[in-house]
Formats: C-alpha cells, structure tokens, sequence
C-alpha cells in the first residue's frame, strides 16, 4: 500500500474518530458520577449552612439517611409489590410458567433465602471414585422412592449441572462450607477449600 496524501487524510480522520468515541464512552462513565456527586455536595452544603447545630458534616448524615430511607420506601412500596406483580404473572402464563419457576428455583437455591446447595456430599460413582455434588431432597418417598436422595452435581466451569437420584448408601458427607465446596466444583478443582 502507498501512502498519498489521501491514505493519511482517511488514516487521520479514523484516529480523530475514535478519539471522539473514547471521549463519549469516557462521558458516559464520568458524567454520571460527576453529576451525583455534584448534586450530594450542593445538597451536603445547604443543610449544613440550613442546620447549623455546630456539629460538621450534619448534612452529610442527613443526606446519606435520607438516601437510605428513600431505597427502603423504594423497595418496600414500589420494587416488591411490583416484582410480586410480575412474578405472578409469569408464574401462571402455561408455558412461561415452566421455564420462569424453574430458572428462579434454581437461582434461589444458589443465592436466594431459600439456598438449597448447604449440603455438600461425595458419592461413590464405582470403586474408589467420588463425584461432588449437593443434597437437594434427602428423602423422596413422596415420589414412591425409598431410599433414594436427590443429588445436584454441578458443571465445572459452567452454570449447569445434572440432578441425579442415588442410593443413600453411596452418598458420604463432604466437610466444608457449601460455598467453598460450590467453587470447588465449579473451578474444576482448581479453588483450595479452606
């Protein structure tokens, strides 16, 4: 390719274009904080000077309870009667309804209030070799299944994994906190548990 006068003009205006793209990108970073901040300071100042009780940064104390009494007025009147709402709905439309609970069940029982991988076991898969995996139902007589527990074991290095229903004579207790044990798995080993 020979340089001409054109190659540099095109070469030029594709530099001065990203440069401009960076500094938009930059912007939308910077501004927002830049922004807040401005804003809190402003505000910071005026109930300082408005209750001058002699103790500095009152304002700041102010706002920041202020904030935090806004996210819970937020989240208790407005986010969770909203969430409640969609959950609802997507929980009784036939087919959404399959996908939607399974994907939340599974989502709660990593990092919801109702966590069900607290139970980190071993089991035998043939002589001498174990697989990890979690308790998920201890007893599935319900399902007419004595004797047998419901097991989750992971992927590693992936968000999936396969539910299996083991003698509970196969399963042996795995000591450790669920969490470590869950990167255990999931890092293929790689993660120490402490």
């Amino acid at each position: 390719m020979t340089v001409t006068k054109e190659n540099i003009k095109i070469g030029f205006k594709k530099r001065i274009a990203n440069l401009i793209n960076y500094f938009m990108k930059g912007l939308l970073v910077a501004l927002p904080f830049a922004i807040t901040y401005s804003i809190i300071k402003s505000i910071v100042m005026w109930l300082d000077k408005l209750f001058d009780f002699g103790i500095p940064a009152i304002g700041f104390v102010i706002v920041i309870v202020s904030i935090m009494l806004l996210g819970w007025i937020g989240t208790r009147i407005i986010t969770e009667p909203l969430f409640s709402l969609i959950d609802d709905l997507l929980s009784r439309v036939p087919f959404v309804k399959i996908i939607y609970t399974s994907v939340k069940d599974f989502m709660e029982a990593f990092v919801g209030d109702k966590k069900k991988f607290t139970r980190p076991v071993l089991v035998e898969m043939s002589e001498g070799l174990f697989k990890p995996g979690f308790v998920t139902q201890d007893d599935l007589t319900k399902l007419n299944l004595p004797g047998l527990s419901a097991v989750y074991f992971p992927h590693s290095y992936a968000f999936s994994g396969n539910l299996f229903l083991v003698d509970k004579n196969k399963i042996k207790p795995f000591d450790g906190n669920p969490t470590e044990v869950m990167k255990f798995i999931v890092s293929g080993g790689v993660t120490d548990i402490d």
